[in-house]
């Protein structure tokens, strides 16, 4: 692992005890949030996700074609996303089409495409 430079680090060891008093408990608050952004963290889970922000709801078979995978990968992806509470599912006779939970994730969707349009999504 390349070590930090010395422009990345303090170069005394000190810290501001009223904020980290008053941050402490706050950065607990997160605590659960980490399984949406795992969801969103595979590149073919995002993909079906940004589809989702386009086209209200597909069906797995549309989802698959879209992707290029075959229908039993598009389904695996499809129901962890709905197990990690992002995606939703109905049936229609031999049809199961799926949609994003709510406009939350909808939003999150738009504005990661919208900081990597800025040119900020790089590393």
């Amino acid at each position: 692992m390349a070590q930090p430079s010395n422009s990345d680090v303090c170069e005394v060891i000190c810290h501001d005890e009223d904020k980290v008093r008053r941050l402490r408990p706050k950065v607990g608050e997160v605590d659960g949030l980490a399984p949406l952004f795992k969801g969103l963290g595979d590149e073919t889970r995002l993909r079906i996700a940004h589809a989702l922000t386009v086209e209200k709801e597909l069906c797995v078979c549309d989802v698959a074609a879209i992707l290029g995978t075959t229908v039993a990968t598009a389904s695996h992806h499809l129901r962890l996303l709905k197990s990690l509470g992002l995606t939703k599912s109905r049936k229609e006779g031999k049809l199961v089409y799926y949609s994003l939970d709510d406009d939350h994730v909808r939003q999150i969707v738009r504005m990661g495409m919208e900081h990597l349009a800025e040119g900020k999504g790089n590393a």
